[in-house]
């Protein structure tokens, strides 16, 4: 396993907001950003938090396939609804704003419910539930993504890993928020074992060849990028474990991302043109938000919610488990023991160490040069 150094949060914080101003994002957009991607790393979600702020983000802003200032752009809106182009500015912020108008709908007239084209990969999709159930609102949201994962039946990469993402408001300290890919795994995961050296989970990955892809995560990779291998969907490879389950909810995700504000979807979002060169991604997005005080009330919702989810971790335990954990739980644990800061592998200090002297930010110091 890789070494890793322990950053305070204030100065890695404060590390990636400056990077993203240096990369000519405004300073307010770059709060959100930062904050979207370190809050992923705060619920111990390494393959979406530092890991990518460098090649995800910065290169891509380098490269000329996603644009530091975001054009938030409304081309349709009713009281209830909305369509954005986000005009392949910045995810977290797109995903910011939009999420935001789906909530003041929401609070206005009891749901609310904005799509987005025209975006680049918006963070961890449980970032904006989480928002909506800290006003009182249970929130939904999904991102198409670029073609990584296997129809059931398939070999060949035709939709993303389509998180299909809901909060709901609890009396707990933490909120119901299941945040998980429609995939086995995900790229970002795949991406995070190759940086710290650990393999590809066996039925995580199908080959051409219609067997399990295995061993080194680095060469898996790879292969994705290269049409040679694919992501299973939830379920694994075909019937057997009901992979046509993760398969049907990847397709749900697909079509929201893309029907309702004619978006782009499967094979023209792997970012390249018919030349072979990058472009931007073009992702969708929906965001979905339903006022608990527009039914019973936010009160009797919180408490109905814990209740539930008290009764069901409070149910007959396996043999040698400790405990039975509800969606949001182990996220919650993670922040709390990470009060102290954020855990960076030796690969991404070397790109945090490139970022700070490209951009000359000499203020800054970290634990692993002393």
């Amino acid at each position: 396993m890789a070494k890793t150094n322990i950053v305070d949060w204030t100065t890695i914080t404060n590390f990636v907001v400056d990077s993203f101003v240096g990369y000519g994002i405004p300073r307010e957009d770059a709060i959100i950003c930062a904050d979207v991607l370190l809050e992923s790393d705060k619920r111990g979600i390494e393959s979406h938090g530092v890991n990518r702020f460098k090649p995800i983000y910065l290169d891509r802003i380098k490269a000329g396939i996603q644009n530091p200032v975001t054009n938030f752009e409304i081309i349709k809106e009713t009281e209830t609804t909305a369509v954005v182009d986000g005009h392949d500015g910045m995810g977290q912020v797109i995903g910011y704003k939009a999420n935001k108008m789906a909530i003041e709908k929401a609070k206005k007239y009891g749901m609310g419910m904005v799509v987005v084209r025209n975006s680049c990969h918006y963070g961890i999709a449980g970032y904006y539930p989480w928002m909506a159930c800290k006003e009182g609102c249970i929130g939904i949201t999904g991102t198409n993504a670029r073609p990584s994962v296997a129809p059931t039946f398939g070999v060949e990469g035709m939709f993303g890993t389509n998180p299909l993402t809901v909060g709901i408001p609890t009396d707990e300290d933490f909120d119901f928020l299941i945040d998980c890919a429609t995939s086995t795994t995900q790229n970002g995961k795949v991406e995070y074992y190759e940086r710290i050296g650990e393999h590809v989970h066996p039925g995580t990955i199908i080959g051409l060849d219609g067997g399990a892809v295995e061993g080194d995560a680095g060469v898996a990779l790879k292969m994705i990028r290269n049409g040679t291998a694919a992501l299973t969907t939830l379920g694994g490879i075909g019937e057997e474990m009901a992979g046509y389950k993760g398969y049907g909810y990847a397709m749900v995700v697909e079509l929201l991302s893309a029907v309702l504000q004619d978006g782009w979807y499967g094979k023209m979002l792997d970012g390249k043109d018919e030349n072979g060169k990058i472009r931007p991604y073009h992702l969708g997005h929906f965001f979905i938000a339903i006022d608990t005080n527009h039914f019973l009330g936010e009160e009797l919702c919180r408490k109905k919610a814990g209740e539930i989810i008290r009764e069901v971790r409070a149910s007959k335990k396996a043999p040698g488990a400790e405990r039975i954990y509800t969606a949001g739980e182990k996220e919650h644990l993670v922040r709390l023991a990470r009060k102290d800061g954020v855990p960076i592998n030796e690969s991404v200090q070397k790109e945090i160490i490139a970022v700070r002297d490209e951009l000359g930010l000499t203020q800054y110091k970290f634990p692993w040069e002393n």
